[in-house]
């Protein structure tokens, strides 16, 4: 449509031009035919000198189209090119020292700077793209209507849904509308596994209209690390405190303890006094191996790294625990390079909870085992207990859900993995009562080359 209107304008002008160039030679014609009418020429003159006039019209009128109306033609093309997105035509005649000279120059070097900007925007494009697919933080654009215009592979992970059934959607459907009203700079828990991001937000416009973009930056770790390093400060001080009052206590107690024999007084009273004086001394001796234990989470020094066989290790550990027959299922031989000692105490402690959790209900199943995962190995123990009621709590350092447990089994074993560059996931099993402990630890570098 139009093209054909382009057709029609383009007709009219050359009809205009040879209108004109009509109108321009008609004075001309008209005297002409006076002067030959005034001497009375002969037919065959007057036929040949208006025939010569009108082929001389004719190539008058013709030279004025080609010099005229076509390079205007041209640059229309050209121009109608650029419009549709094709770069690839110039103009020609630029450089003349004539006003279409100049317009077709000045059009050329539109055309150039087009197709430079063009090129300049496609690879921007390619780079976003890529930085968006290789990005670990999950990102979301919504436009004014709170639909999701853009999202990048971990935030189509963490929303656990497929491309096609995000894009386009509503931030409620995808249970992202609290985000998306929730200020910037905020922590926020989303997502099925317990992790708490940071939230940052800010507004761009695309094709004039407003946009919102959302960036969850995972501070899980950070934040647990932080915690880590308040409760150590807090042990550290806590423990030094009573420490230096439980000691003395013990010993006063000791102290009097031995000469309740030299009071005098009847043997009832002295039995009070030695009954009394020994709670005293049993509870400063337990209350001062109470703080010593959690010190260990505020003094646990560096790992010594060194290759380790985990097989050993697991096996040593399983056959350690007493109480009931763990199941071991032996995985592949790897190797990891880690402090065997502080390993092997990670891993008696996370035995240890799941044999607790499976006599607390009375089961007798516990399995062990491990398997590779990439650069990783994956130490795995399962439990026929109750399953895990507070997910969230569990490697908080005092936190504990036995009658008679510190808090402090868990929190060690999460701290030697993170010493370690690994990481204990603990989470209730889908196929039958219990849950499952994963300690995910990185594989010696020559067995993950040869992996």
């Amino acid at each position: 449509m139009a093209s054909d209107k382009r057709l029609s304008r383009r007709h009219s002008a050359v009809r205009r031009v040879w209108l004109y160039s009509f109108l321009l030679a008609a004075p001309g014609l008209l005297f002409g035919a006076i002067l030959l009418d005034e001497h009375a020429a002969q037919t065959a003159t007057t036929v040949l000198l208006a025939g010569s006039l009108l082929f001389y019209l004719f190539l008058i009128a013709a030279a004025l189209i080609d010099s005229m109306i076509r390079p205007l033609q041209t640059l229309s093309n050209v121009i109608s090119s650029l419009r549709e997105g094709d770069y690839s035509f110039r103009a020609r005649g630029a450089g003349a020292s004539d006003a279409l000279g100049e317009l077709s120059t000045e059009i050329n070097a539109l055309a150039d700077l087009l197709q430079k900007q063009r090129v300049r925007s496609l690879e921007a494009t390619a780079l976003l793209a890529r930085v968006l697919e290789v990005m670990n933080t999950p990102l979301f654009a919504f436009d004014r209507n709170d639909k999701l215009r853009l999202v990048n592979d971990a935030g189509i992970e963490l929303l656990g849904l497929p491309h096609g059934r995000c894009h386009g959607r509503p931030a409620s459907e995808l249970g992202l509308a609290p985000l998306l009203a929730a200020p910037d700079e905020t922590i926020h828990s989303f997502g099925a596994k317990p992790q708490r991001w940071l939230l940052r937000r800010s507004a761009f416009r695309q094709e004039g209209a407003p946009h919102t973009f959302l960036l969850l930056a995972d501070v899980s770790l950070p934040l647990q690390e932080e915690e880590q390093i308040a409760w150590k400060r807090l042990i550290r001080v806590l423990g030094h405190e009573l420490s230096n009052s439980l000691a003395p206590i013990k010993s006063i107690a000791g102290s009097l303890l031995a000469q309740v024999e030299s009071l005098g007084g009847s043997e009832e009273v002295r039995h009070d006094f030695r009954r009394g004086l020994a709670v005293v001394e049993g509870r400063a001796e337990a209350l001062h191996r109470f703080v010593q234990s959690y010190r260990q989470l505020a003094q646990l020094p560096p790992p010594q790294f060194k290759p380790v066989a985990i097989a050993p290790l697991v096996e040593r550990v399983v056959l350690l625990e007493q109480r009931l027959a763990a199941r071991l299922d032996p995985g592949p031989p790897v190797v990891l390079l880690a402090d065997p000692d502080q390993i092997e105490q990670m891993l008696i402690n996370i035995l240890r909870n799941a044999v607790d959790a499976s006599l607390a209900n009375s089961a007798q199943s516990v399995r062990a085992t491990w398997r590779t995962e990439g650069a990783n190995v994956l130490v795995i123990f399962e439990d026929s207990g109750l399953g895990i009621a507070n997910a969230e709590n569990l490697f908080v350092p005092f936190y504990t859900t036995k009658p008679a447990g510190s808090g402090v089994g868990l929190a060690l074993a999460q701290q030697i993995a993170r010493a370690h560059g690994g990481e204990i996931t603990l989470a209730n099993r889908d196929e039958a009562p219990g849950a499952r402990a994963i300690i995910r630890l990185p594989l010696a570098q020559s067995q993950a080359v040869s992996d």
